[in-house]
């Protein structure tokens, strides 16, 4: 069974009291079928009630769910013939970041993901999903290479943030995340960027750059993490959730703020109760954009791109 959060009980413990009718339904061969369909209706409403108006803290929580899809979920159900590519050519292979080429829809694509581990011993592989300068570097050669093939670059955001570590900032965090953003930038080929679950910080915005930006219902895209802001807001990260209501973070605000292109759609509960459906509604929705994006010039590509940038941010000024 998935992890539960404290918002889900409710719904746990009817649809326990329908399991526990139905088997004493069977044993005792008595027909309990009308109150095992009024449990259900109630199972339906309350589901709709919770998950249709989920808080942004609790959007955070599903976007951190353990057992949430990675890259490697979605990969055989997006793509056909993926050929990961590995190494920076410089220092090593990060396993927080995958790239590599496939065809999407019999269009080849190069594909970049960063990626979270299922469990205690996958996270420490891949370190909790935050990617070092070579996981970057890595990003950056086969972005480079997409570029000069003119292959469509496809990107999917899954991070807390990039790697804060002595070791990190040794071999140039900054700069390895400076050259992605000054790179794509320039791109000729079209980019999708999709954020799948945490789109945390510069780590995230390293693969951001793009000229449509796509988010799973369930997903958030912020400067900085919830907790980090509650320690420097109001010292103490137990405010995280007020926080998070705060930077208008997830998926729907950052569409009704023109940062997201389109809310991809997640089964009730999030993507982690049923992946395929998930990837369905990704891949049509990306399909949607790669055919409108192949259409255009490269030059067009690159000015909308930039143009997008510049269009991000509001502000009100108040006469004092």
């Amino acid at each position: 069974m998935a992890q539960l959060f404290e918002f889900e009980k409710p719904i746990i413990e009817l649809e326990r009291k329908i399991a526990e009718l139905q088997k004493f339904s069977a044993e005792k061969d008595i027909d309990l079928s009308r109150e095992v369909e009024t449990l259900e209706k109630k199972v339906s409403l309350l589901k709709k009630e919770i998950y249709g108006n989920l808080e942004p803290w609790q959007k955070v929580q599903i976007a951190r769910h353990p057992e949430r899809p990675n890259f490697y979920d979605y990969a055989p159900l997006l793509f056909d013939d993926f050929i990961e590519l590995k190494g920076d050519r410089l220092y090593a292979d990060d396993q927080a970041i995958a790239g590599g080429m496939a065809f999407f829809r019999g269009v080849p694509v190069t594909v970049i993901a960063q990626v979270k581990g299922k469990d205690t011993k996958e996270n420490i592989k891949r370190n909790f999903g935050m990617p070092h300068p070579e996981g970057y570097r890595k990003a950056l050669r086969l972005m480079d290479q997409a570029e000069k093939f003119g292959r469509p670059i496809l990107t999917f955001i899954d991070t807390p943030g990039a790697a804060c570590d002595l070791a990190a900032e040794e071999r140039g965090q900054g700069e390895a995340i400076a050259r992605c953003l000054l790179a794509v930038s320039g791109y000729h080929v079209p980019v999708i960027c999709t954020v799948i679950g945490e789109g945390g910080s510069g780590g995230a915005l390293a693969l951001g750059v793009g000229n449509v930006i796509l988010m799973l219902e369930n997903s958030f895209y912020s400067v900085i993490a919830p907790e980090s802001c509650a320690s420097i807001l109001w010292k103490d990260t137990s405010k995280a959730k007020e926080a998070a209501g705060a930077m208008k973070i997830t998926a729907q605000d950052l569409f009704k703020l023109g940062v997201a292109d389109e809310v991809v759609r997640e089964p009730q509960g999030g993507a982690h109760y049923n992946l395929r459906q998930t990837a369905d509604e990704l891949s049509e929705v990306i399909a949607k954009y790669l055919v409108r994006l192949r259409t255009e010039s490269p030059e067009a590509l690159q000015e909308k791109r930039y143009q997008k940038l510049r269009a991000i941010g509001m502000f009100q000024e108040k006469s004092v």
